[in-house]
């Protein structure tokens, strides 16, 4: 039996075993509802076979459990980065998903100690689901000049030494490009989606974001390298981009396109 009492959903069904009727109760966010819903197998009410009965009852189960336990409405970002969680809400709450900082839940920072962007995200991610009990998301991205092999790399957050600091890091890599001719680099985001702290399966999505590196700063708009990151099909710097242009053609932006069609597929959205 399906029923509904104060936003609460509950189904009372039952399975023949040995000539009995085993009256199960569904537990759903944590209430379970009082045994006081039942069929007896003499009963004048039951105006279906029990067999049927059963069955029917088997479906709403697996269906109540399935959306219960899989359809996600908040997911935890492992970020304190405000420009950073305010582009995931902003992608996100078209998907009526709500993003929620680890901040909010008083999640404390945790190392970042792989030599690869993939490896730190997962940390992150795991790190944030088994603090929280919530599905959890977490990118590592950073800067890759080409003429510099790849840095800052992984050391982009941290590029000129702590405390972290933008601005820091943005004049340190103008300095040591001053003399640089070959200016090319890309943006690279790993983004990571863990449905709980052990998720043996979780879901991986990358973002490559081509342009060069400016000679000066440009723009007030974005965030960490943006106001350097020249992108030549635009004539503008990443910090010179409306919001909508940037989240569609960013590294981030085409990792969390294809993590939105990975989760789809995976029915998890």
């Amino acid at each position: 039996m399906l029923g509904y009492t104060n936003n609460w959903v509950y189904l009372c069904f039952y399975i023949p075993l040995n000539d009995e009727i085993i009256q199960h109760n569904i537990k759903l966010r944590g209430k379970i509802y009082p045994r006081n819903i039942f069929f007896t197998e003499n009963s004048s009410n039951m105006a279906i076979s029990q067999e049927i009965f059963y069955r029917i009852s088997q479906i709403l189960a697996i269906t109540i459990l399935f959306l219960s336990k899989y359809q996600m409405h908040k997911i935890v970002l492992a970020s304190n980065n405000a420009g950073k969680i305010r582009e995931f809400q902003q992608i996100f709450a078209a998907l009526n998903i709500e993003i929620v900082s680890q901040a909010s839940l008083n999640v404390p920072e945790i190392d970042e100690p792989f030599n690869t962007f993939v490896e730190n995200s997962l940390h992150k991610a795991r790190h944030c689901a088994k603090f929280t009990g919530l599905p959890a998301l977490a990118d590592d991205s950073g800067l890759c000049v080409n003429v510099l092999d790849g840095a800052p790399g992984i050391y982009s957050a941290r590029y000129a030494g702590e405390p972290k600091s933008d601005q820091a890091n943005l004049n340190k890599l103008l300095k040591v490009m001053t003399t640089e001719t070959q200016r090319s680099a890309y943006f690279y985001c790993s983004l990571v989606f863990v449905r709980n702290a052990n998720d043996p399966q979780p879901i991986i999505a990358e973002g490559i974001f081509n342009g060069e590196i400016a000679h000066q700063a440009r723009g007030t708009n974005g965030h960490g390298y943006d106001p350097i990151f020249y992108v030549p099909e635009h004539d503008a710097s990443v910090a010179e981009l409306d919001e909508d242009i940037k989240n569609q053609i960013s590294h981030r932006g085409k990792a969390i396109t294809e993590l939105i069609t990975k989760l789809t597929n995976a029915k998890l959205i």
